[in-house]
């Protein structure tokens, strides 16, 4: 039998700032409650890159600066497939305000597990905690 579950394809800002990674608490879904690199889906017409600038403005009105992927994870929730495209961001302006997430927290290494993390952002977390992913201060000259 052919797999006819749905498919879904997201782009997730993992936004640093030195050694702290942003995580976003779901204020809505079924999912709500659980923690998560914000984010969302890729819409027709635009890269993922595109799509994580308009996706992180909406939600946070900040602009970012889109980075190198990180991780891509391929998770099978009960009811459609997952796939997740991590990306390493920095905020280059703006202040965040949550328009669509109940709470929000700046994270280290060791308070990764501080919070209830997605199922699909687990294995993320796992290697966040085992590279360096912290960014550095970029020459602006």
């Amino acid at each position: 039998m052919e797999n006819t579950r749905k498919q879904i394809e997201v782009v997730a800002a993992i936004i640093t700032d030195g050694e702290k990674i942003f995580a976003t608490q779901r204020g809505y879904g079924e999912f709500k409650d659980g923690w998560e690199f914000p984010g969302g889906k890729i819409e027709q017409g635009e890269t993922p890159k595109q799509a994580l600038q308009r996706e992180i403005r909406e939600e946070l009105t900040v602009e970012i600066e889109v980075g190198e992927l990180f991780d891509t994870v391929e998770y099978d929730y009960p009811d459609f497939h997952l796939t997740l495209h991590c990306f390493l961001c920095t905020i280059k302006s703006g202040e965040m305000i949550l328009k669509e997430h109940e709470a929000a927290r700046w994270l280290t290494k060791e308070t990764l597990d501080s919070v209830d993390w997605l199922p699909a952002d687990v294995g993320v977390i796992e290697k966040l905690r085992n590279n360096d992913y912290s960014s550095k201060p970029r020459d602006l000259a």
